[in-house]
């Protein structure tokens, strides 16, 4: 069942010109100039209960413009949206009460006040009954690892602990679907494995409808199943993750710092970025071999005194989709390519 429904969506923006000093027209001195920025453009698709989404794309996609839409802070300038059949901006009260987001750099805690008390005024604000409530945070507080943090002020947390609490404060009411909007920025590896656990159980234990964008592809890669990558405000992709990783996201880039002076290596399925004294940074494709291989190969070099394995830029994912439309089917109907 389809529980948010997207038909010819678009959004503009009325942005006024600076004006352009000593020499500029009269129009310009004594009237505003405005130019249209168009953030969404004419977007179209379905989410279905229970689906964990990756909603994707680089800085002013339009990604979160669409979310804003999605949860009423936004009108559109066109289209159609229902969520769990309610339209956002026109049902915001009531279709609070059925969703929940979390944006990264956004806190609706309470800055000097501990998570508990931020957790009990949200339960008063969604009209959940104490004993409800109470059951519900003890049930939150123990998955998400919270205890012994509760009582103190978010001002002092940790950023992996706020967010912790930043998703475990936007469950408390049992929302149907779950906005996640940058949940992992900023965080260290061992935290964002640990969030990705989370958003995974949760998936899975409460049937939660996921809604995330990352700039990530490690949350890409291991959360979701399908992806839909937006550029320019309009829809370039809409397909499985398998087919992404088969097509797209078989790249890691590896450095590492070796001691003594060794050849640059010829491998087949590695590209050399950079080679000095120092040690070595790379490109390996792990469709023709394992990283794990190459690892391998790299101690033989010499002593290696550090390594770091990381995914190629989402920008680069795009760049590489774009070059590589010829060899993907067009869906006529939908306008994207899959």
């Amino acid at each position: 069942m389809s529980i948010i429904e997207v038909e010819n969506l678009f959004k503009e923006f009325k942005l006024k010109v600076k004006d352009p000093g000593f020499g500029g027209s009269v129009k310009s001195v004594f009237k505003p100039v405005y130019k249209t920025i168009t953030a969404v453009d004419d977007i179209s698709f379905d989410v279905q209960e229970g689906q964990l989404l990756a909603f994707i794309g680089p800085n002013g996609a339009g990604k979160s413009t669409t979310i804003k839409i999605f949860t009423g802070i936004l009108f559109p300038t066109e289209g159609k949206v229902d969520i769990l059949g309610m339209i956002p901006w026109k049902d915001r009260q009531k279709l609070s009460f059925k969703i929940g987001s979390v944006f990264g750099q956004k806190s609706q805690l309470w800055y000097h006040l501990p998570p508990i008390d931020s957790f009990e005024l949200l339960g008063a604000i969604y009209e959940i009954p104490k004993n409800d409530l109470k059951q519900r945070i003890k049930y939150l507080t123990e998955i998400f690892e919270l205890e012994e943090f509760m009582k103190t002020p978010v001002r002092k947390l940790s950023l992996g602990q706020r967010m912790r609490c930043e998703i475990a404060g936007c469950l408390i009411h049992r929302p149907k679907i779950l906005f996640l909007d940058e949940p992992t920025i900023g965080l260290d590896v061992v935290v964002k494995l640990r969030i990705r656990d989370l958003i995974k159980d949760l998936n899975k234990n409460e049937g939660l409808t996921i809604f995330l964008t990352s700039h990530d592809a490690g949350d890409i890669e291991d959360l979701c199943k399908r992806v839909i990558i937006i550029n320019h405000g309009k829809i370039i992709l809409d397909t499985a993750v398998s087919k992404l990783k088969r097509h797209f996201l078989h790249f890691k880039i590896i450095g590492a710092k070796i001691s003594g002076d060794f050849p640059a290596p010829d491998w087949e399925g590695v590209e050399i970025i950079k080679h000095t004294v120092q040690g070595i940074k790379i490109k390996v494709n792990t469709a023709k071999i394992k990283t794990e291989e190459i690892i391998s190969r790299l101690m033989n070099l010499g002593e290696v005194m550090d390594i770091n394995i990381s995914d190629p830029p989402l920008e680069e994912v795009i760049t590489a989709i774009y070059q590589n439309k010829n060899t993907m089917e067009w869906d006529n109907e939908q306008r994207i390519y899959r």
